[in-house]
């Protein structure tokens, strides 16, 4: 039988017999557990009575979070002249055109979140082999094939998550940080469970939202009531 340490152990007593609860009781446990030595990410799964693999059930989006993600989010952006300009007054991190494509073509991917303008698109077409799977690939759908650098920066900076389901009808990610109250992370919450739902595809039988569950980082999950994640 596997041996845990202290803090693993105590967390785990904790979670025993805990399913089902609400929102503030998820967030609550999770915070109060969540005891590593560095400001853990407070996670959410969502599991979807989807299947992605076909079009009319894919389910992906965006969404600003009131409180942010507590993450520092490294931004690159495909642009030249006035807009790449732009791109690195509104805070980019990296900002180029062929010679930024060469660098990802090389393996390195010091970055976040890519966007890029339209004219650019020929160019990062070519990296949807590396950028695709990571999730990075720049999408008009989500706000990031768009003329309007200054603002997806912005956003990308100031705690916009995107989402989109896994074959496995899951979608995950983070949406704050241990270290922040718990009055802002059940709001932070319940925007990304709103958002999700806001996107149910127009092939979607059933129930949609089969479960939601919340952890952090080196801690348990707990599953959400789904009735009480998505009140207002």
């Amino acid at each position: 039988m596997a041996k845990y340490g202290k803090r693993t152990t105590a967390a785990r007593e904790a979670f025993a017999g805990k399913s089902d609860v609400t929102v503030e009781e998820a967030v609550a446990l999770v915070k109060g557990n969540a005891k590593a030595k560095f400001d853990e990410t407070i996670e959410i799964s969502m599991n979807l009575g989807v299947d992605p693999r076909h079009a009319d059930q894919m389910v992906r989006g965006v969404v600003g979070l009131p409180n942010g993600t507590g993450k520092d989010v490294r931004v690159a952006v495909f642009a030249r002249g006035p807009k790449a300009e732009e791109a690195e007054k509104a805070g980019a991190d990296i900002v180029g055109a062929e010679d930024l494509m060469e660098t990802i073509q090389s393996g390195k991917i010091e970055f976040d979140r890519c966007i890029a303008t339209p004219d650019m698109m020929p160019i990062v077409g070519r990296l949807g082999k590396v950028l695709g799977p990571r999730n990075l690939m720049p999408n008009p759908k989500v706000g990031t094939v768009t003329m309007d650098v200054e603002t997806a920066v912005k956003a990308a900076k100031g705690g916009e998550v995107q989402f989109k389901v896994e074959k496995a009808g899951v979608i995950h990610a983070g949406i704050g940080k241990a270290s922040f109250d718990e009055a802002k992370l059940i709001e932070n919450v319940r925007a990304f469970v709103g958002a999700v739902a806001k996107a149910k595809p127009s092939g979607s039988k059933g129930t949609y939202m089969k479960k939601v569950s919340l952890s952090s980082t080196m801690g348990p999950g707990v599953s959400v009531n789904v009735d009480s994640a998505v009140a207002e």
